[in-house]
């Protein structure tokens, strides 16, 4: 009778997030990245978030204006210490006073409950610049936790990448798992570390990485269909290359004698675009796959049962590094604009008031600018020079990453091309008109050009006023953590 009485006064939303709670003890989180010339509204995000029933969030810093949007929610968060700071973190003073300004001044309004300190800092294309500094790092923040009174509830650990272990080329099999010769003693000593604490070690997984890399990458064997040639390793057949990867750590931990550790998936993904085997449908295909067997509790071979992850991502974002290839910037499951792309299951078993369960919430109240593009005017004189050295600009301040082999706007012609990058510039500064002139060579137009599955952005308002703005806040952050320092002196 308690409870009928509780749900009649429950709002429809706030009775959806409440039942969806339960539903994410599946373990499905996601992760919210901003590197977005156009941010959404925090605030709107998570209504978001706790409309389609996500209970867990990772985050890449501890912007207060995101942090402080999830106050009252009960969504788990994982703040981070981008690794641009782990040097400075190597003092234990500047470590405690980071945790006083982005974990305990939120805490407990905010349900905080991992500290990633840094994110993958042990790539090999990093040639070891974060390899010295990364653990005495995370033992300072733990350390500040647990001086805070926090560290039995929030953990800190260290993001990493899978290429942290791997199998020896002669015996490619799970078994044979270890972790990279270069960093062997540094990830006993972290992962020792993480056992005794009790802190789980998180790792990114990315079967499409494993496509994108290798050419002769069996393709069936990124997805979960069960159709890929098994992969046979004493009595086990792996059929897909998650569960491979995955229990690869797990032999690798075992072999350090911590194979009881946690493991949560930090994560994993599928991008839409950027590239020819980056497109919706696998990417439905992956989540699909992924979504299900994590729902079933199957676990992989050497770990049945529950796995924690968090997708990656929740939005694209325009402004990443493309160093890794073009998808870089298409990982999101919603668009830039806030709208689902494609309908997955992240919680299941119609667990939502009021809604199928693969139909995922938009975020609401998203405005945008003036239906108008920017693009090539015919009239303007052809000056292949100049045409060229326009569309370079507009790309390098721009995103023409769908414009490439086997992506979305591959198949424009020269001068389609050359609208989509101006108009990308023009929407990315915030449609000022002059941001659509290109020496003549460009025009305004109230006709949608989108063509051929090819969508011509129309940009969002932004929740800043322009990135001048952004960079204005970020200084200042950065400015008062400065000063708080030197008054802790």
């Amino acid at each position: 009778m308690k409870i009928l009485f509780l749900v009649f006064f429950l709002s429809l939303g706030d009775l959806s997030f409440l039942l969806s709670v339960e539903s994410s003890e599946v373990g499905i989180g996601v992760n919210w990245g901003t590197m977005m010339s156009h941010p959404l509204l925090p605030i709107a995000v998570v209504e978001m978030l706790k409309a389609n029933g996500v209970g867990r969030v990772k985050l890449f810093d501890a912007d207060p204006w995101t942090v402080t949007a999830m106050k009252d929610t009960g969504i788990e968060v994982m703040v981070a210490i981008p690794n641009d700071q782990l040097m400075m973190l190597n003092s234990y003073k500047h470590a405690r006073e980071w945790v006083r300004m982005n974990v305990t001044r939120f805490v407990p309004a905010v349900n905080i409950k991992l500290v990633g300190v840094g994110n993958e800092p042990f790539l090999e294309s990093y040639n070891g610049s974060f390899t010295n500094i990364s653990f005495p790092a995370l033992k300072n923040i733990q350390k500040a936790l647990d001086e805070a009174g926090f560290g039995h509830v929030i953990k800190a650990t260290i993001p990493l990448n899978a290429d942290v272990y791997n199998s020896p080329t002669e015996n490619p099999v799970p078994s044979a798992g270890s972790f990279r010769p270069d960093i062997y003693r540094l990830m006993v000593k972290i992962v020792k570390y993480l056992h005794l604490k009790q802190s789980p070690f998180v790792v990114n997984i990315y079967p499409f990485l494993s496509l994108y890399q290798n050419a002769d990458f069996p393709i069936d064997y990124a997805f979960f269909d069960g159709n890929a040639v098994p992969l046979y390793d004493n009595g086990i057949n792996y059929t897909n290359m998650f569960d491979a990867n995955f229990d690869t750590l797990v032999s690798a931990l075992k072999k350090v004698g911590v194979g009881d550790l946690k493991i949560i998936i930090g994560e994993v993904g599928w991008p839409t675009d950027g590239d020819k085997n980056a497109n919706i449908r696998y990417a439905k295909q992956f989540y699909d796959g992924l979504l299900k067997k994590i729902k079933k509790h199957q676990g992989t071979p050497l770990r049945p049962g529950n796995i924690q992850m968090y997708l990656f991502g929740l939005f694209d974002e325009n402004m990443k590094s493309i160093s890794p290839g073009n998808f870089e910037r298409h990982w999101g499951i919603f668009r830039y604009d806030g709208k689902p792309k494609f309908p997955i299951d992240i919680q299941g078993n119609d667990t939502i008031v009021g809604r199928h369960s693969n139909e995922l919430v938009p975020v609401k109240g998203v405005d945008f600018l003036p239906e108008q593009w920017c693009e090539f005017d015919d009239r303007a004189r052809k000056d292949v020079d100049q045409v060229a050295q326009s569309t370079s600009y507009a790309c390098s301040l721009g995103d023409c990453t769908v414009l490439g082999y086997g992506s979305s706007c591959n198949g424009l012609d020269n001068f389609e091309n050359v609208s989509y990058a101006f108009n990308m510039y023009f929407q990315m500064q915030d449609q000022d008109v002059r941001a659509c002139d290109f020496g003549g060579l460009a025009k305004l137009t109230n006709k949608n050009p989108s063509r051929k599955g090819c969508l011509f952005p129309r940009q969002i308002v932004s929740t800043a006023v322009g990135d001048q703005t952004i960079a204005t806040v970020s200084v200042l952050k950065i400015l008062l953590f400065l000063i708080s320092l030197v008054m802790a002196n």
